[in-house]
């Protein structure tokens, strides 16, 4: 059975995450979760219905979407009230990650109520950590502007973004948004595309941005399905270079003056000796 709070009274509101494609990803926990609640609070009802039938699970469902959460979320409120245990789902994944539910959260929080997670798929921790790129620190920008206009302006705004930086495109606009990307970034991004991930055709695209729609130019069938895109910066940035300069200053410093360290670190690392004086000073000061 799911357990109340600690307060018996006042019921609980689980996040479940469900498949994103691969029905063996719905675990244990999530299957009895969905099992032993009052309701379910499900993104698409009828979505949700099939899942719950291949499972066999039977329950009592009611919609919760983008247009109707905050009006929704007194009614979850009441529910927890009365002792009630309601699960959130939406149609794949974890729930509010680029879905409905964070209104709902927000309030049921804001009144003192009880949310727990119950983890599993995320489309974007699932292609994320097979990309290859770095995982140390990344961004996540849900779906992009539909608009060229606004989506330049929003890449043009990621220059500046260390790590890598995520986003979900469709395939109706998957091509337009690459083509974006090669404008505001020319060679300077590495992309990885992760398509259908846990589904039959889940495939990984890797390249430049001019590479990517080549390969779509090539083969068609790898713009159908849903996308989850990855840029990484690093190439423009010239993070990994600087950071490669400030570990040797820091090696040279520990014995040398200032100039000379520069002096040895120009050598060898190829940089500017006066943008290197500077940089140990900096570190000095710091």
């Amino acid at each position: 059975m799911v357990a109340h709070s600690s307060d018996d009274v006042r019921g609980t509101l689980y996040i479940v995450a469900t498949p994103i494609g691969n029905l063996d990803d719905f675990s244990i926990r999530a299957e009895k979760t969905l099992r032993d609640v009052d309701y379910i609070a499900a993104e698409d009802t009828r979505h949700t219905r099939r899942l719950l039938n291949h499972f066999g699970i039977e329950a009592k469902l009611f919609s919760i979407h983008d247009h109707n959460e905050k009006d929704k979320s007194e009614y979850v409120a009441s529910l927890l009230e009365e002792g009630k245990n309601v699960a959130l789902v939406s149609d794949a994944g974890t729930p509010l990650i680029s879905d409905p539910g964070y209104h709902i959260v927000s309030f049921l929080r804001a009144r003192g109520l009880t949310v727990t997670p119950v983890p599993g798929a995320c489309a974007l921790i699932s292609a994320l950590c097979a990309s290859g790129l770095p995982t140390d620190q990344f961004f996540f920008a849900g779906f992009v502007p539909a608009k060229s206009k606004a989506r330049c302006d929003l890449f043009e705004s990621w220059k500046k973004q260390t790590g890598t930086v995520v986003f979900y495109e469709s395939t109706h606009r998957i091509y337009d948004s690459i083509k974006d990307v090669l404008n505001v970034y020319g060679d300077d991004a590495r992309l990885v595309l992760a398509r259908e991930v846990t589904k039959t055709f889940e495939t990984f695209l890797s390249g430049t941005a001019a590479e990517i729609l080549a390969m779509f130019d090539a083969d068609a069938n790898q713009m159908r399905g849903e996308f989850v895109v990855m840029l990484s910066f690093i190439q423009e940035s010239g993070d990994e270079k600087e950071l490669e300069s400030k570990r040797i200053l820091g090696i040279l410093l520990e014995d040398l003056p200032v100039k000379q360290a520069a002096a040895m670190a120009a050598k060898l690392t190829g940089e500017k000796k006066n943008h290197l004086y500077k940089m140990a000073l900096e570190m000095q000061g710091e």
